[in-house]
């Protein structure tokens, strides 16, 4: 059991470290950010019924179960399409330091989706990233509307994480995944038939920005978002979203040497994206003592 749970926590670092990766390709695709989350979604979802009907995995999910992923679906849109809108309007390094709210935020409503009590420590280490945060946003207020945006992203993101907690004791990954994307395609290509969008030129990329949403699609989000999934059968999802909180690490980290630039960030933010890389270290150190203290 204990060798399950490590192999999971390590996977769960991959998965991190590719979503880090994630913001510098939606960086990189130059397409709206809707448009974006449309082909991630449409191609992510073949991807994965190719491996669904490979692995001979049943499509089948009760009808009630099927209302529930459509649901997640939209949320799970609507978080992509949030996040990108975040990176084009502000940048990587912004938009990835706000996703440090997802463990605080996550702290507060993981005990009403399960039932357990508040711990003062889950809010304690979010306070601490909060202000972390706050010392980042004092110096970079002129990206403040990329700020909103990052914050609705996460807020989506942390409801369809607590969501899916629950969906995956009953389903395999990859089809909840399945039917998720399916319903993000199916709202996202509702609205833009009343916005007349589908046009000889929304279908006309470059092919730098077909390849980059290729990755995008497949190693980005049909591995990384299933495999996301996968670890909730082990993990917490409080620790997963803690977890992800490296995500800004790896992606401030990579959007300097990629990108360089824009990304290339005061002394202020690196303070503050420091004092919030220490808190979910000291989170992972509290939770391992409390565990231990909870088996003798």
């Amino acid at each position: 059991m204990r060798n399950d749970n490590l192999k999971s926590y390590l996977n769960l670092h991959l998965i991190v470290f590719i979503w880090g990766f994630t913001a510098i390709l939606g960086a990189l695709i130059t397409i709206d950010a809707d448009n974006l989350v449309w082909f991630r979604m449409l191609i992510a979802m073949v991807f994965l019924g190719a491996f669904i009907a490979f692995k001979k995995q049943s499509f089948q999910v009760p009808v009630k179960e099927l209302f529930k992923l459509i649901f997640v679906g939209l949320l799970i849109a609507l978080h992509w399409i949030f996040f990108f809108k975040a990176i084009h309007v502000s940048n990587v390094s912004i938009t990835l330091s706000i996703f440090s709210l997802g463990a605080f935020f996550a702290s507060l409503l993981e005990p009403l989706f399960y039932g357990r009590k508040v711990l003062w420590y889950e809010v304690f280490f979010g306070l601490i990233i909060i202000a972390g945060l706050a010392l980042i946003l004092q110096v970079e207020i002129k990206y403040l509307t990329g700020v909103y945006y990052a914050l609705a992203a996460i807020i989506l993101g942390v409801l369809f994480t607590l969501m899916n907690g629950k969906l995956i004791s009953d389903h395999e990954p990859s089809v909840i995944t399945f039917y998720e994307f399916g319903a993000g395609v199916f709202f996202i290509t509702i609205y833009f038939l009343f916005q007349g969008k589908f046009t000889a030129d929304f279908f006309d990329l470059s092919f730098n920005n077909w390849v980059l949403l290729l990755i995008l699609a497949s190693i980005c989000t049909a591995y990384a978002f299933t495999a996301s999934v996968k670890v909730m059968q082990r993990l917490t999802p409080y620790t997963v979203m803690l977890t992800t909180n490296l995500e800004p690490v790896y992606g401030i980290v990579l959007a300097y040497f990629i990108l360089g630039g824009k990304e290339k960030m005061s002394v202020e933010f690196y303070v503050g994206a420091v004092i919030i890389i220490i808190t979910v270290i000291l989170n992972g150190v509290f939770k391992h003592y409390q565990k231990k203290k909870e088996n003798l």
